[in-house]
């Protein structure tokens, strides 16, 4: 009976139990030695064929989601599985990805999620440095905010894809999640709370609510933000947490904001056509003619093909003659049946129109 007891241990037990996850490891080890070697195989095959490929990428998210018995949420299998592609990919070329610096903020967040930690970020002071670094080739890609859920589109981004003759290959979607970070600071000792004045905006009732004493301070971003709190005492900061592990800062409170379901949407540009997947979306700008029902024409193919379309945003043209751009996004892909008919004869109607590509909807 002794004998009994002490093999059915707590300690043998969790023995046991680690010796197989052991096992299991040493099993896993060898799976992605192997999954490497294939895709190295895969990339000499290619020759000088791009090394990013959204398209292919995308369908393996999405396949492993499907797979995941659980009880890893699909966020995580996302996630393992994404720095796996990344360290398959950096095997063939590192890939360097400009993005809105500084290090710290929701855009490079969106990079890691795309692309992982085996590529070369480069941060940038403004959008427009961030496209230019890409066009140059400096860069193979860049990342850049286009909407916000809650603060709408992000209009200098709009003007970037009419000018930019790189193509929207990807989009990434982050959940805004607001965090409360210090140095050193116990939460009810902090007097100055430093942020990004939409970040300040978005957490407004919890700040009344917990910290209604403290001096609330707008800066240029969430990651100056936290670069001020780690250097001063009593002082706080609200950002992502990607800003507390960049400057050494502890969370002190999580998940801030007023509004759980804000999400801000990114968009990777490059110069590639990633082929269709079946789960895709189409984006492009076009103007119209200055005549009643003008607009209303132009819309008519997407209803005429039984093309879903999900967003329209107007932006002023920038004549001088109260002319507006058109900001379309449809489901599917351009080579899809029904979106290519209701492309060609929108390319008839309207005085201007540029497609910016067809990529791999983002999964929320």
């Amino acid at each position: 009976m002794s004998e009994q007891k002490k093999s059915d241990s707590p300690d043998s037990e969790i023995t046991r139990r680690r010796d197989a996850i052991d096992a299991l490891d040493a099993r896993l080890v060898e799976v992605l030695a192997e999954r490497a070697r294939l895709a190295a195989e895969i990339g000499a095959l290619k020759g000088d064929g791009p090394v990013y490929r959204p398209d292919r990428e995308a369908e393996v998210l999405r396949r492993v989601a499907q797979l995941n018995p659980g009880p890893l949420p699909r966020e995580a299998i996302e996630r393992i599985f994404t720095e796996v592609i990344s360290a398959c990919r950096g095997m063939e070329a590192k890939l360097a990805v400009s993005y809105l610096g500084p290090s710290g903020t929701f855009t490079e967040m969106a990079l890691l999620q795309r692309f992982g930690r085996g590529v070369d970020a480069v941060p940038c002071a403004t959008l427009d440095e961030v496209v230019r670094t890409a066009e140059s080739g400096a860069a193979g890609y860049a990342v850049v905010p286009v909407e916000n859920s809650t603060e709408g589109a992000v209009g200098r981004t709009l003007d970037l894809l009419v000018q930019t003759p790189l193509k929207i290959c990807s989009e990434v979607v982050v959940r805004v999640r607001q965090n409360l970070m210090s140095r050193a600071t116990p939460q009810d000792a902090i007097t100055k709370v430093y942020s990004h004045a939409q970040s300040l905006g978005q957490c407004n009732g919890w700040l009344g609510q917990h910290l209604p004493h403290a001096d609330r301070i707008a800066v240029a971003s969430n990651a100056e933000a936290a670069r001020l709190a780690a250097g001063e005492p009593g002082a706080a900061a609200i950002g992502p947490e990607i800003a507390a592990e960049r400057y050494g800062l502890e969370i002190l409170a999580r998940s801030i904001e007023d509004d759980a379901r804000n999400r801000t949407r990114f968009l990777v540009l490059g110069r590639d056509e990633p082929r269709a997947t079946g789960r895709d979306r189409t984006s492009l700008v076009m103007s119209a003619h200055n005549r009643p029902g003008a607009v209303h024409e132009l819309l008519t193919p997407f209803a005429k093909y039984d093309v879903s379309m999900s967003k329209i945003e107007s932006r002023p043209a920038r004549t001088g003659q109260w002319e507006y751009l058109f900001f379309v996004d449809v489901d599917g892909h351009q080579s899809d049946e029904k979106v290519a008919r209701a492309l060609a004869e929108l390319k008839g109607m309207a005085p201007f129109l540029k497609i910016f590509g067809s990529y791999p909807m983002a999964e929320l």
